[in-house]
């Protein structure tokens, strides 16, 4: 075998030897990093109780939420993720509670409804305050049982209310002021009494609604010794009865 031949000889064997390499290593594949989980989408729930009210009373509004750090109602500003808050709505009113988060936004409303405060009823006067307002007491002269001019006015006022409220039913008492014997004043508180019934029974108040009693000087008004105290004892004083 020539020289030039072990030189093609010996390259073909180094070019087999290459070769041979290069077909048994094994390149490792690479794979791509997993993606991050996407943000959970917040959650959020709004509730009112009670949800009919009427003007003036209060509602409490409950909230819940998840997945979410920017939790908002409209007039109530920044939120915790839950919580209650107590209002006093004039009117009917819808509240809305928004939740953001990285996952998005969720939203929750909830209706309050205001009915209009229910009107306060006026109370019906009793007989008893009617009486109490419409029916005065009429005065007397000293040592005197007619009804003076100036207690006519009052008189007849009375006798119109006991007239149209004939389920009323009064007693007429007699005083008078201190000055004279007991026995004295108790006839004139007689008198006095008497004369206040007849007027009123001459202007229709019926005889059996009315009674008379003398307490002559014995149940004073006014117990000082002056003619003002005095005038105040000097009485047909009205007591509703029933």
């Amino acid at each position: 075998m020539t020289r030039q031949n072990l030189r093609i000889m010996a390259s073909l064997a180094v070019l087999a030897t290459v070769l041979s390499t290069g077909c048994a290593k094994v390149v490792a594949k690479v794979e791509p990093p997993a993606a991050p989980p996407a943000p959970a989408t917040p959650t959020a729930t709004l509730a009112a109780n009670p949800n009919v009210i009427q003007q003036g009373q209060q509602t409490t509004l409950t909230w819940q939420t998840s997945n979410a750090n920017d939790i908002t109602i409209a007039g109530l500003g920044m939120l915790p993720a839950s919580g209650s808050r107590t209002m006093t709505p004039s009117a009917s009113t819808t509240y809305t509670l928004v939740a953001k988060g990285p996952g998005g936004t969720s939203d929750a409303s909830t209706r309050v409804t205001v009915n209009p405060a229910a009107a306060a009823s006026t109370p019906v006067p009793s007989d008893e305050d009617l009486f109490a307002k419409s029916v005065k007491d009429v005065y007397f002269d000293y040592d005197k049982s007619n009804i003076r001019p100036n207690e006519v006015g009052a008189q007849e006022g009375n006798a119109a209310f006991l007239a149209q409220h004939p389920n009323v039913k009064v007693l007429v008492e007699g005083h008078c002021d201190d000055r004279g014997s007991v026995e004295y004043n108790l006839a004139l508180g007689t008198s006095r009494a008497e004369t206040v019934k007849r007027s009123l029974e001459q202007q229709g108040v019926p005889a059996a609604n009315i009674q008379t009693i003398s307490y002559g000087k014995e149940k004073p008004f006014c117990t000082q010794d002056n003619e003002q105290c005095w005038q105040e004892n000097r009485v047909g004083h009205f007591v509703f009865r029933r």
